[in-house]
């Protein structure tokens, strides 16, 4: 019988399948912008803010201040990664005013991420103390990013409509919020667990929604899907 760490370890690995996919949701938008050489009206908010969200990550997993934590570590240097080719993909296309927009935001994270760094190796002394406050950091950003679909879900229930609240998308945010509580639970992450179980719950929720208005949505309506965009939290 596979003991518990086996368990673990295969369920990082399925989450860290689900992650990676839902990292490549956005490639076929930049691939518009790639070949309409314009951003159009997107926004490059969701990937500049998921890019600071893995680097948090990344930090929390590293064995100084999380042990245990390779998978945590790994699916989000890959997201990481992919979110600075979004980045810079936008930055290219984008007008100055964007630009600037991005630098800015760019810096911010820079030196928020440099205060949780250096405050953690500086301050604290062990794995727990240090656990215990990048960790805290994490669960606050990942709870402030599932709470951004509340916009999408109000639309839905005020126009009746889930033309724009992609079905797939909402699934695989649930199943990936399902798994990663999983793998939390199986070594009682706290820090892990809180953020995934409230996006396996705003998963929920979405799906939920889709079922009940789907027969009430008009797919001949036009309208802008990127104002109404669900965000994708793929991180542990």
């Amino acid at each position: 019988m596979a003991n518990t760490e086996t368990i673990r370890t295969v369920v990082g690995i399925i989450g860290n399948v689900i992650s990676f996919l839902l990292f490549l949701s956005p490639v076929p938008t930049f691939i518009k912008i790639w070949k309409d050489k314009r951003v159009m009206q997107f926004k490059p908010d969701p990937y500049v803010v998921t890019a600071l969200n893995c680097a948090v990550w990344v930090f929390y997993g590293m064995p100084f201040v999380h042990p245990d934590s390779l998978l945590v570590v790994t699916i989000n240097g890959i997201g990481l990664v992919i979110e600075l080719i979004y980045v810079t993909i936008f930055f290219i296309y984008a007008e100055w005013q964007k630009r600037r927009k991005i630098l800015i935001f760019l810096v911010v994270e820079l030196i928020i991420l440099g205060i949780i760094i250096f405050i953690t190796l500086t301050f604290l002394f062990g794995t727990k103390a240090r656990s215990m406050l990048v960790g805290i950091v994490a669960v606050v950003m990942n709870i402030a990013m599932y709470t951004s679909p509340l916009t999408v879900m109000r639309r839905v229930i005020s126009t009746k409509s889930v033309k724009f609240m992609p079905f797939y998308l909402s699934l695989a945010n649930f199943a990936n919020g399902c798994i990663w509580f999983a793998y939390a639970f199986l070594k009682f992450d706290v820090y892990i667990l809180i953020p995934n179980g409230l996006g396996a719950l705003s998963g929920a929720i979405q799906l939920l929604l889709y079922a009940k208005y789907y027969k009430t949505t008009n797919w001949d309506d036009d309208g802008k899907p990127s104002e109404i965009e669900i965000p994708r939290n793929p991180t542990a």
